[in-house]
Order: C-alpha cells, then structure tokens, then sequence
C-alpha cells in the first residue's frame, strides 16, 4: 500500500484499503467487520472512527503497519505518520516478539484466529494486554496476500492507572 496521509474525506478514508480488510474478514469469518449496506466510503469512514481498536499491516519481510484507525492511534500513543512507518513487531515488547511472531505465522497458515491475547506497548512505554483480538489474513481483490489485521474491543493497563478499558 502507498505511504498516505490519515484516512480523510480527500481520499475516501482509504476505501480501497479499507475493501480489503472488510472482504477478506467476511470470506475467513463468515461475518461482517462493519453493517454490509452502508457504502463503501460510510464504511470506510466509520471504520476509521470505530471505538474499537483496527490495525493492519503489509507483506514485507519485516512488516510495516499500514492501517490504524484513530482508536489504534489513541491506544498505541502513534500518530498516523509515525504508525504507518513502524514495523509492527514493535508494538510488542523484545520478549513478547517471538510470541507474536508464532501467533502471525499461524494465522498465515489457518487464516485467522478469534480469540488472541497479548500484551502490547505504547509509543510511552504503557504496557497493557489485549483480550479476544481477532487477527486475520488479508487479501487483495486477486487473492494475492495483502497482509494481516487484527481488531479488539478490550484491553487492559499494566500500571495500576486507568486500569481497564472497553471500547464499544
């Protein structure tokens, strides 16, 4: 995917992109990452202001995210340029890398789970864990890998500070 600014009226909120994540989540889980009748771009936009938490990144050796809407980019304390140049290994910690390493290459080879837990960190150093992350494969409209994504709803802070939060 071509380097672009923040998803946005200008460029349709990234609805190709967007297309993907949407057709590749409904062929691997039979169900709809967002209401199937609102227009592409409706789609697109709402799933950029989504309270949940929707990040993809791309094929390369070491993967670059690629997509995070603004719940990712408040959670993961990344502004949309700085989230689309980050490898997304980094967003675990080094011991929790090989981890998510074994957790990306099964879902390579199953195509998706539905019930990842982990525990990230913030561009702050804020460490919180994940719960029931839904983690997919992603395809362009040839079949062609793409790369992955992943959505949650819930998370949780390591700190004692905020110590918990849902996002509906």
């Amino acid at each position: 995917m071509e380097k672009t600014q923040a998803p946005n009226p200008a460029n349709h909120y990234l609805v190709g992109h967007t297309e993907r994540l949407r057709h590749s989540f409904r062929r691997l889980l039979g169900e709809d990452l967002i209401h199937p009748a609102l227009s592409k771009v409706v789609a697109a936009q709402a799933l950029y202001e989504a309270p949940f938490v929707l990040v993809s990144h791309g094929t390369e050796a070491d993967p670059i995210f690629n997509y995070a809407n603004l719940a990712a980019q408040r959670l993961f304390e990344w502004s949309w340029p700085a989230f689309t140049t980050l490898p997304s290994r980094l967003s675990a910690e080094p011991p929790n890398q090989e981890e998510r390493a074994r957790l990306l290459a099964e879902v390579a080879q199953q195509g998706y789970i539905s019930d990842y837990a982990g525990v990230r960190i913030a561009q702050s150093g804020r460490r919180f864990t994940i719960q029931n992350a839904i983690v997919w494969t992603v395809n362009d409209e040839t079949g062609t890998p793409y790369g992955q994504a992943a959505l949650f709803h819930h998370w949780q802070y390591l700190d004692g500070e905020n110590e918990a939060g849902t996002m509906h």
